[in-house]
C-alpha cells in the first residue's frame, strides 16, 4: 500500500443520511471537486467504502 490516498468528492450531500455526511466531514471534504489527501490505512478506507457512492478516489 503507498503511504497516502487522494480523494475526491464528486456528489452533493443534500438527500444523504446523516452518518454519511458526518464521515465526509471526518475525511476533510468540504464540497463537489473538493480534494483531499489521507493516509491510507484501514479506518480511511473503512470509511470510504461507506461513502462509496459520494466519492472517488485518485491514484
Amino acid at each position: 500500500m503507498s503511504n497516502k490516498i487522494t480523494i475526491l468528492q464528486k456528489r452533493s450531500l443534500i438527500g444523504v443520511i446523516k452518518k454519511h455526511k458526518l464521515i465526509i466531514l471526518g475525511l476533510g471534504l468540504r464540497g463537489i471537486g473538493h480534494i483531499v489527501k489521507r493516509v491510507n490505512n484501514l479506518s480511511i478506507l473503512g470509511m470510504i467504502k461507506k461513502i462509496s457512492y459520494l466519492v472517488e478516489i485518485l491514484r
